[in-house]
């Protein structure tokens, strides 16, 4: 029997947190009278995560899967993976941390059970981190709406559900060096917005570093907006009309007898600019042409190693 919703959880350094994760999951599927699949994404991780999750799935009350990823291929490479497999009316995605509330997945079901949404996201409303991360990602989020997704909400997007419709359409759009959440968006569909408060990190340390963050704000804007194709125009255009300028201010030096010297310091200036500008100019559209490139080659965006399907195990069995 399929399940009603799946829930897609990557698993990247998360042994720690793993034992309160399932009692988590224990107390949704109740709520959800036993209709609750769980798909755990092993992205790779270098700790006891899956050796954790062999042992304890197959005790557990709830259905679920295990897949383990030959390698790291990142957060939306496990998501991919695990929405693929998801056997559920309803799909949702949510952190192995807990840092957004498992309860949010049963409000997700309660608005797509409604028929007039077929996507619902989580809004963070507050988070309960440091204050330098908040304001680290208050600016993350702030950029990335001002030049690559102005619908998305202030705060960002983790945390997501959604009709089977859309997860097929969703998986079937095989991009390389993308951004899952901008296609989610980009595919369209009729949205609706949850709002919850991002809890404290209990256990272990995040893997979201700084380079990940300004790697998936790259990817996004070369994925889905011409900006720095534009940026680069406007940049190529402003050299132009300085260097007319220059030239005017060195025609009329000359004429009046005001550089001894002809053409040094002219040369030196245009040629630092204009060198600077053509590199800044290679790199964007190397950016572009790179990721092109990428799309070229079709290669899948995860490799499932191993796959295990767990059934819940019930009260009968316990005994």
């Amino acid at each position: 029997m399929e399940a009603v919703i799946s829930l897609v959880i990557p698993v990247y350094r998360n042994a720690d947190s793993i034992p309160e994760l399932l009692e988590a999951l224990d107390q949704l599927n109740r709520r959800f009278a036993g209709d609750l699949e769980a798909v755990f994404v092993v992205d790779g991780s270098p700790d006891e995560s899956l050796a954790h999750l062999n042992r304890a799935l197959p005790g557990v009350s709830f259905r679920s899967q295990l897949l383990s990823l030959s390698r790291n291929f990142g957060a939306f490479g496990a998501i991919r993976a695990g929405m693929t497999a998801a056997r559920g009316e309803y799909v949702a995605v949510m952190a192995a941390d807990l840092q957004e509330p498992p309860d949010l997945v049963e409000r997700f079901y309660e608005q797509l059970e409604t028929g007039r949404y077929d996507v619902a996201i989580g809004q963070r409303t507050g988070r309960q981190d440091p204050g330098l991360s908040r304001l680290a990602a208050a600016t993350f989020w702030k950029v990335y709406r001002r030049f690559v997704q102005p619908e998305f909400p202030p705060g960002g997007v983790d945390v997501f559900a959604c009709t089977r419709v859309v997860r097929d359409h969703l998986v079937e759009l095989n991009e390389s060096s993308s951004s899952l959440i901008a296609l989610l968006f980009w595919v369209g569909f009729r949205r609706v917005f949850v709002p919850y408060e991002r809890r404290a990190r209990q256990t272990g340390k995040s893997s979201w570093t700084f380079a990940k963050k300004l790697r998936y704000l790259s990817d996004s804007i070369f994925s889905f907006s011409d900006l720095p194709i534009r940026l680069l125009m406007y940049s190529g255009l402003l050299g132009l009309v300085a260097s007319m300028v220059l030239g005017v201010v060195v025609v009329t030096a000359k004429l009046a007898g005001d550089i001894p010297v002809p053409g040094y310091a002219a040369t030196v200036f245009i040629v630092s600019f204009f060198g600077a500008l053509n590199c800044f100019g290679l790199g964007l559209i190397g950016g572009y042409v790179w990721r092109s490139f990428e799309n070229t080659k079709l290669r899948p965006n995860f490799i499932i190693a191993q796959s295990e399907t767990f059934d819940a195990k019930t009260a009968s069995d316990a005994q």
